[in-house]
């Protein structure tokens, strides 16, 4: 017999995930419908390609991540040198997780929350690579310049500061399957609220005609 409290959290977990999402209408659901396929396609891209590839730092995306990013490091440089490094990463993996907690507890579109968990995925896969050539400084940084050119970048200098520089290639990989669990986990829940709202949407025509 399953434990009541489990029973509870599930239960809980259900109403957060799934059925607090009342959307309704058929505009509504093609456009989310639409907005899956895009993330379907990006993921499809995303996942396949090799870590080196850097295919997620090279997308549109990153585009959209990097101011983000940039906040972060002004954002937490009054906290230390180590901080100020670390916070580009911070600021443009927690922006993502902030839009998810606001779709799920203050607007209750878990649709959008599921997209803002894909958002977070995409940034942890948009990192990887920067930590994987920590040792390397091959990528070409923001100023057209690689970090050999430079004093190095972020992620040679927090691995540095930690005494972790050795490790850069095995973290990159953790950060990048970390990013696709949560890109593969966010599809799944953003194809099960697409199921439930064309099931009300379904309910909402067979209802003129059964009264009738």
């Amino acid at each position: 017999m399953a434990d009541p409290r489990t029973l509870e959290i599930a239960a809980s977990a259900r109403k957060w995930l799934l059925e607090t999402d009342q959307a309704d209408g058929h505009a509504t659901f093609v456009c989310r419908t639409v907005i899956w396929l895009i993330l379907l396609r990006w993921s499809w891209l995303f996942v396949t390609a090799p870590l080196e590839s850097n295919l997620a730092g090279e997308s549109f995306l990153h585009l959209v991540n990097l101011p983000f990013h940039e906040a972060g490091h002004l954002l937490f440089m009054p906290f230390g040198r180590f901080m100020m490094f670390l916070g580009g990463t911070l600021g443009q993996v927690l922006m993502p997780v902030i839009c998810l907690v606001t779709f799920l507890v203050k607007t209750r579109d878990p649709f959008g929350a599921a997209v803002a968990l894909w958002w977070t995925g995409e940034n942890l896969l948009d990192v990887a690579p920067y930590i994987n050539d920590a040792r390397s400084l091959d990528l070409v940084l923001l100023g057209g310049v690689t970090g050999k050119e430079t004093d190095g970048h972020d992620w040679e200098n927090i691995l540095s500061m930690l005494g972790w520089l050795e490790y850069d290639h095995r973290l990159a990989h953790l950060v990048n399957y970390a990013g696709i669990v949560l890109i593969l986990v966010a599809l799944v829940w953003g194809g099960a609220l697409l199921l439930r709202h064309s099931r009300r949407c379904r309910a909402s025509r067979d209802e003129p005609a059964s009264l009738s």
